[in-house]
């Protein structure tokens, strides 16, 4: 067995070394090196302390790794273990340098950072400076939400100590060795090395457009991106297509459509527990098949509305690239083709638009005005892997973590006084949407919205503090979850900003919610929400409120929700899925509901 296993590291790590661009030349030494724990870099390099004849800027380099002997591309054993001296979750690294001395201790030194400061200013200066120098990774084969949130590390002395510059002599690569679960970094050269040249790396390889390219490495090399437009255009339907599984459009002749008056029983396939379990008018029954049903309500996503067409007695809950509202990125796109634009946050896409980011960004700070953004990633919700800071260099560096947003952080929120602790928090708001149908537009809001409130006094501080700056809280075993019915909340509101009735902030986020499916409408597919009568759609849209320069209030749409989570409806309105049904598929309106 003991044989087997030695046997096996090019088998378990070959993907891995093939991926990462590790010639196969290396990679015996690297299992010797591994498997003997040998860390001979020392032998080959020397950290050196860069000395500049003028004021040294800000970007420069303070370290760097001189060879003490030639190093040839072409010896096997020119492949050399780094160590991670910390590894890190972004919106964990802060609370990890308060509670370590000796971490923060190292890092300053490694840094050229006075260790005599203020322990807050301290982190500050470590945290901001290690985005300089950190890299990152994810766990692709774990399965949980949490897995997925990006780790980001720091490697020891020596690997920190390898400046960028646009011709390289090596590369580093993270390397997770699985016969101990760890991770590591190689260093291994491209070109030959000679005795007292310095190691050189690119820092944004895979990065090949020129103007992306200088976004990627501002943090090593300053560039002014005000000469660029921060208009970011809207794209082509190929950025629409791209990553998204097609859709077919229904067939618009086919025949007789379903007609409510002439059924006294509805068959629903549904594969939402909770509908199975608060539907209860009995106009509806469940049936197991999809081939049976009358009405169809997925939690997955459904694709094949042409071959829906055949079958036009059906109705299914999707509409077809519904996702120009529930994709992120796209719901700004969607945004942007409103000729009111106030109610959605100036928002980029990292990837693609990062150099018109850069541009808005870098003409808020000519301008003296603030610059917290918050990024979100496409794919994540629950405030997973989401990130408030006014540090250029992380906001730069979270593109290389897969599909995100950067938007602008609501800085002046209007907040609610929660008697319960005694504090002005912040608070979000959910309202259900329905869109019945699309061409003719027809939507509806259901008034019962839901609150959700952080825990602690909101301030522009702490920005890594989850009860201060986010609301969801059900989530989390061990937060504090405070429930509040609409109703209530009106009349909270009224004790609290009784010069501001309710029924006109509300009357402002209606006329919100008509402008974004206005928007979402008004292109063809896939740019756009197609006419599809064989579908209906429920989704969740979550607002804030900001107060404006003129001291009104402005609602702010943050994100739309495919296949929202309604336990909370059906336990505040047990009639919440009866009402729905009647609406989407009974054609009976009710005084529970405004009309966009």
């Amino acid at each position: 067995m003991g044989h087997s296993s030695e046997l096996d590291f090019i088998t378990m790590h070959k993907n891995q070394l093939i991926a990462s661009g590790v010639p196969e030349l290396y990679w015996k030494t690297l299992e010797t090196k591994l498997k003997g724990q040998i860390f001979d870099a020392g032998e080959y390099f020397q950290i050196v302390k860069l000395e500049y004849d003028g004021k040294k800027e800000e970007c420069d380099p303070i370290f760097a790794l001189q060879a003490l002997k030639d190093i040839s591309k072409k010896d096997a054993n020119s492949i050399f273990l780094i160590d991670h001296c910390w590894t890190f979750k972004a919106n964990e690294g802060k609370k990890k340098l308060l509670e370590n001395e000796k971490l923060r201790l190292r890092l300053a030194a490694m840094f050229d950072i006075d260790k005599d400061l203020p322990i807050d200013k301290l982190v500050e200066e470590i945290y901001k400076y290690s985005w300089k120098v950190s890299g990152t990774y994810s766990i692709a084969s774990n399965v949980t939400a949490e897995d997925r949130v990006p780790v980001w590390y720091i490697m020891d002395e020596l690997g920190s100590a390898v400046y960028h510059n646009d011709n390289p002599n090596c590369r580093i690569v993270p390397f997770m060795y699985v016969n101990e679960h760890t991770m590591y970094s190689l260093l291994f050269p491209t070109d030959d090395i000679e005795e007292d040249y310095l190691a050189k790396r690119d820092y944004a390889e895979s990065v090949k457009d020129p103007i992306k390219k200088y976004a990627a490495l501002l943090a090593w090399w300053h560039k002014d991106f005000t000469e660029l437009s921060p208009e970011a255009p809207i794209p082509d339907k190929e950025y629409y297509l791209s990553g998204h599984i097609p859709e077919t459009l229904p067939e618009l002749s086919s025949g007789e459509k379903l007609d409510s008056s002439k059924k006294d029983k509805f068959k629903v396939y549904s594969q939402y527990n909770l509908i199975c379990e608060y539907l209860k008018d009995d106009r509806f029954e469940f049936v197991d098949s999809e081939e049976t049903a009358d009405i169809m309500w997925y939690l997955d996503h459904f694709s094949d509305f042409k071959e829906l067409s055949k079958t036009p007695q059906k109705l299914v809950n999707q509409f077809p690239y519904e996702y120009v509202l529930t994709v992120k990125d796209l719901l700004s796109m969607t945004c942007r083709r409103s000729e009111n634009k106030d109610w959605f946050p100036l928002t980029y896409n990292l990837n693609t638009e990062i150099h018109h980011f850069l541009s808005c960004f870098q003409s808020r700070v000519k301008e003296g005005l603030d610059n917290y953004w918050i990024v979100k990633p496409y794919n994540l919700a629950r405030g997973l892997d989401m990130y408030i800071t006014n540090n250029v260099y992380s906001l730069v560096r979270m593109a290389e973590t897969g599909p995100k947003i950067v938007q602008k952080y609501i800085t002046n929120p209007v907040l609610f006084h929660r008697a319960d602790i005694g504090e002005r928090v912040k608070f979000d708001i959910r309202y259900v949407l329905l869109l019945k149908q699309s061409q003719p537009l027809e939507a509806y809001v259901y008034k019962q919205f839901f609150l959700r409130f952080a825990n602690k006094s909101f301030d522009l501080s702490d920005f890594d503090v989850y009860e201060k700056h986010f609301t969801v809280m059900n989530y989390q075993d061990n937060l504090n979850l405070k429930k509040c019915l609409a109703e209530d909340f009106k009349t909270l509101w009224m004790q609290q900003y009784a010069n501001y009735p309710w029924e006109k902030v509300e009357s402002s986020i209606l006329k919100m919610f008509r402008q974004l499916f206005e928007s979402a409408v008004l292109e063809s597919a896939p740019c756009g929400i197609p006419a599809s009568p064989q579908s209906r759609s429920l989704y969740a849209a979550d607002i804030m409120l900001e107060w404006t320069e003129t001291n009104e209030i402005q609602p702010k749409l943050l994100e739309v929700n495919f296949a929202p989570d309604c336990k909370r409806a059906c336990e505040y309105y047990p009639s919440f899925y009866d009402d729905i049904f009647r609406l989407l598929f009974l054609d009976e309106k009710s005084d529970g509901f405004f009309e966009l």
